[in-house]
């Protein structure tokens, strides 16, 4: 008998054990898995009460700058992006061609994400034996937990994950109990999925990989669902790879452009603000949780979790991810934490922190702090801007709208009908191209990112509109140049307010040959 062997079958009478002093714990109605009834209408009207108040204030302020990117996107398909796959782009299309540029439809789909993955957190807590209380203090904490609420008003790649990462932790659950290997299969499958709107699960599965390797259960890494599900991951991937190696792998040098950012104060507010995403209340439960999994003989079969947590969180750590990337396994800790205050563990006070008063506190606090509820006047006022400058930058798009029209509207007639736009941030380009149209504003373009990789003006065009500061880069290559408008500022004044509007003329190359050289992704 190998060693590899015999730690399993400890794992396995430890299961068995968990599964007994579970029964001795639990209420007899039990389905016919073993497992209390689902608090579905409980949790659908937690998970719908999060749902209404992102649907709710789905339309005030305006358009984030990567939902119009996704729009502008859209419309040049193709198998992937400087800056992510092809899922995002298609998904925006698609609401758009059905449903005519509604804002409101584009933030359904986040907001129907949200209400199902707040159903699948609490059936999370149902695999690891949590009944009705246990069940219902994990859809708030999803529900509720302002990285959900960030990332569900919107469409957004965090979004998608967050939704997706839950479903393969809540699969994985599932198959410790049951080692129904058709599970496996299907979180092969959700991974398919998850990696045509971001290759961030592949960090998760190499993670979670080394965990269960360390921790158990280690029959899971001999399952061949397991790694048909892999397969059929890795295949549906190959034509964006191939579009990456083609185009020089920009996705790598992305990482790093990202980590020099140092969005949200880097590494060293790495920490704080994954506490802040997990939200007040929620976050004592999280880290109870981590503990009950980490420590309690009940949960030791699902320990693995544990260690994916915290090893994604120093991976992310050090190589400058962002903290938001920790969140899609938030899931199962909350679960675990709930089971375990639901039984009676914790101290008194954990306890009552986790009580409905306070878990109503937290939820209401939470969407004052994440979701554009304050009047327009006002947001400059309050904590938001910082604690979610992507609802905040949605209020930029008016001034710069204004800004290029009055630049436009200054061009002679004949100049107008072959005049574009060139920005130096592809949020404007999208801007522009997907809000300008109104206004008869002519296409845009920018070197910035994913935009830069969707095409370059014709040769055919003539004056530019340039909107930024690094004018600079483009000076050089016509032989006129003069300001034409500025962005003003006003309430949730961003970046782009005092931007000026430049307007070149006397193109010295094609654009075909200027092009080439002026990508950036920073």
């Amino acid at each position: 008998m190998t060693a590899h062997t015999e730690i399993d079958e400890v794992q396995g009478a430890a299961q068995s054990t968990a599964r007994t002093e579970k029964a001795t714990t639990t209420p007899p109605e039990q389905d016919s898995a073993g497992l209390p009834p689902f608090a579905g209408r409980w949790a659908g009207a937690v998970a719908g009460a999060s749902g209404l108040a992102l649907l709710l204030v789905s339309t005030r302020y305006g358009f984030q700058g990567d939902e119009l990117y996704f729009l502008g996107a859209g419309q040049h398909l193709s198998w992937g992006y400087a800056d992510q796959p092809v899922l995002l782009p298609l998904l925006a299309r698609a609401i758009d061609a059905i449903f005519g540029g509604s804002l409101f439809a584009l933030r359904l789909l986040p907001a129907l994400l949200t209400v199902a993955g707040a159903l699948v957190a609490a059936l999370t807590a149902r695999e690891l034996g949590g009944r009705r209380r246990a069940q219902l203090l994990t859809a708030a904490a999803y529900g509720f937990a302002p990285a959900v609420l960030i990332s569900g008003h919107a469409l957004s790649t965090m979004a998608v994950d967050l939704f997706l990462w839950t479903v393969v932790n809540w699969l994985l659950i599932s198959w410790v109990r049951s080692r129904d290997d058709r599970l496996l299969l299907w979180a092969g499958l959700v991974t398919a999925v998850a990696l045509q709107g971001k290759y961030l699960i592949v960090g998760y599965w190499i993670v979670l990989a080394v965990a269960v390797f360390a921790a158990g259960p280690r029959e899971l890494l001999r399952r061949r669902t397991l790694w048909i599900g892999a397969a059929v991951a890795v295949v549906t991937s190959v034509p964006g790879l191939i579009w990456q190696a083609r185009n020089g792998w920009p996705q790598l040098e992305m990482r790093s452009v990202l980590d020099a950012e140092a969005i949200l104060g880097g590494r060293a507010g790495f920490l704080p603000y994954l506490i802040v995403l997990s939200g007040g209340v929620f976050t004592v439960v999280l880290v109870y949780g981590l503990i009950r999994l980490l420590r309690s003989p009940d949960l030791a079969p699902y320990r693995f979790l544990a260690w994916t947590f915290l090893g994604l969180t120093a991976l992310f750590l050090v190589t400058g991810g962002r903290p938001a990337y920790v969140a899609g396994v938030f899931a199962p800790l909350w679960a675990a934490g709930a089971v375990a205050l639901e039984r009676g563990g914790g101290k008194r006070w954990w306890r009552w922190l986790a009580s409905w008063p306070a878990v109503g506190v937290t939820a209401l606090v939470t969407l004052a702090l994440s979701l554009p509820v304050y009047p327009v006047s006002q947001v400059t006022k309050t904590e938001q801007p910082e604690n979610n400058p992507l609802s905040a930058e949605t209020l930029r798009w008016p001034h710069l709208i204004d800004a290029v029209a009055k630049a436009y509207d200054g061009l002679p007639a004949d100049q107008r009908k072959r005049a574009v736009v060139v920005t130096q941030y592809y949020e404007e380009a999208g801007a522009v191209d997907y809000l300008g149209a109104d206004r008869g504003l002519p296409s845009a373009y920018s070197g910035h990112r994913g935009y830069w990789y969707l095409g370059a003006p014709p040769d055919s065009s003539g004056p530019v509109l340039y909107v930024g500061s690094d004018v600079a880069k483009l000076k050089p290559y016509f032989s006129q140049a003069r300001k034409a408008a500025t962005v003003a500022g006003g309430e949730g004044e961003s970046y782009i307010d005092g931007v000026p509007v430049w307007v070149l003329d006397g193109r010295r190359k094609p654009w075909s040959k200027i092009w080439p050289g002026y990508g950036h992704l920073s």
